[in-house]
């Protein structure tokens, strides 16, 4: 898959696949060269040398680079996957890693970058692109929603949670029992799928995946409050990847060093004890989280801290903390999930912002207002984040 484009004059960029033997070490200087974050966020991904680490477990992945005079100066990833999406069983490519290295940007890489993968996106009779971003990166919305047709549809928060060292002790009136895989996910297609969107058709190939640790499922011990229950499943993403705290806030360093010191000596206070984030360290990503009933907020919150402690005796400490995303909306089943999930706000991130466009035109869609009402109108489903996004 080669295209070849012309940037200013007689300089020729091409767009092409991605070599491992031959390209990993120049990816390495295009990742940091384009490393993002904020005041608000400071942490960053970790590929531990290997650039395609986030989309290996995908059904269908590609990663595209470009080049000028034979040096890489971008590139993006894509994978495509079954999905429910309004209630309709589709095909979606999610993009995601688009790099363009400062020298060489507002030249038309990162459009052709992304034009050549929704190409690639159709030949594997993809139906929809999406791709998520910050709500305040101004350049990547200017971009796919200002130039490439695509449209604002969620706005998740990303949820991060140290893990406590010394463990959580959880509630005794509520029970936690590990569902085997076809148990969960028969659970969660009589439960979840019909009033959820980006469900993965392949969730049982999900469940059973390596970096799947299992699902569990809580519920009230007393038989009056069994109508309460909730669920979530659990991903090891310290097998693929770390995150790294980058350009830490001064007042995130005291933090870390007030809450460390009282956890230890004055431990009867409760204030949690952080664990070491100055260093690369693992995370679990939870996905699937579904409650239902009028006490399922103690169940979801218990549920977390059980995979806490999990964390806390996982082999070598690599899990430094639990990762949750869930949708931002105020009118959705989700937003009671974001209050009940226990995060720190330092930490976590609430402007993800979800964009989606059609690749393929439906007769009765016949233009993109149409599509955009179709998809603001259903901000009251959920939304299945799927760990292999991640």
């Amino acid at each position: 898959m080669v295209g070849q484009w012309w940037k200013e004059g007689d300089e020729k960029v091409v767009i092409r696949c991605y070599n491992d033997q031959r390209d990993r070490i120049e990816m390495e200087c295009v990742e940091k060269s384009c490393e993002i974050g904020n005041d608000q966020t400071f942490l960053f991904t970790d590929t531990l040398g290997d650039p395609i680490c986030r989309i290996r477990n995908t059904p269908r992945f590609t990663m595209l680079v470009a080049e000028v005079r034979n040096k890489l100066v971008g590139s993006i990833q894509g994978s495509v996957k079954p999905v429910k999406l309004q209630d309709k069983s589709v095909n979606v490519g999610y993009v995601l890693a688009l790099r363009v290295m400062p020298p060489y940007r507002r030249h038309g890489i990162g459009s052709m970058l992304v034009r050549k993968l929704e190409e690639w996106f159709m030949s594997h009779n993809a139906d929809y692109a999406y791709m998520a971003t910050q709500k305040d990166n101004e350049a990547s919305l200017g971009l796919f929603v200002g130039k490439l047709g695509y449209v604002i549809f969620r706005n998740p928060a990303i949820l991060v949670n140290p893990v406590n060292p010394r463990g959580l002790k959880l509630p005794s009136d509520i029970g936690i029992r590990k569902l085997k895989v076809k148990e969960a996910a028969s659970w969660y297609r009589k439960h979840v799928v019909s009033n959820t969107d980006f469900f993965p058709d392949d969730i049982v190939k999900i469940l059973r995946n390596k970096l799947s640790i299992g699902t569990w499922v809580a519920y009230y011990k007393n038989n009056d409050k069994i109508i309460s229950w909730a669920i979530l499943s659990v991903w090891n993403s310290s097998k693929v990847f770390k995150l790294r705290i980058g350009k830490a806030p001064l007042s995130f360093v005291i933090l870390t060093k007030v809450c460390n010191f009282v956890g230890r000596f004055l431990p009867f206070l409760g204030l949690t004890a952080l664990p070491d984030l100055f260093t690369p360290f693992g995370f679990y990503f939870l996905y699937g989280v579904h409650a239902e009933g009028p006490l399922r907020g103690k169940l979801v919150r218990t549920l977390c801290e059980h995979v806490s402690n999990m964390a806390v005796l996982d082999d070598g400490g690599e899990c430094k903390v639990v990762v949750v995303e869930v949708d931002g909306e105020s009118n959705g089943s989700d937003y009671s999930l974001r209050r009940c999930v226990p995060h720190w706000k330092m930490l976590s991130c609430d402007d993800d912002t979800w964009c989606i466009k059609p690749l393929k035109r439906e007769e009765n869609t016949t233009s993109l207002s149409d599509f955009t009402n179709m998809f603001l109108n259903s901000k009251s489903r959920c939304l299945f984040v799927d760990p292999r996004d991640v």
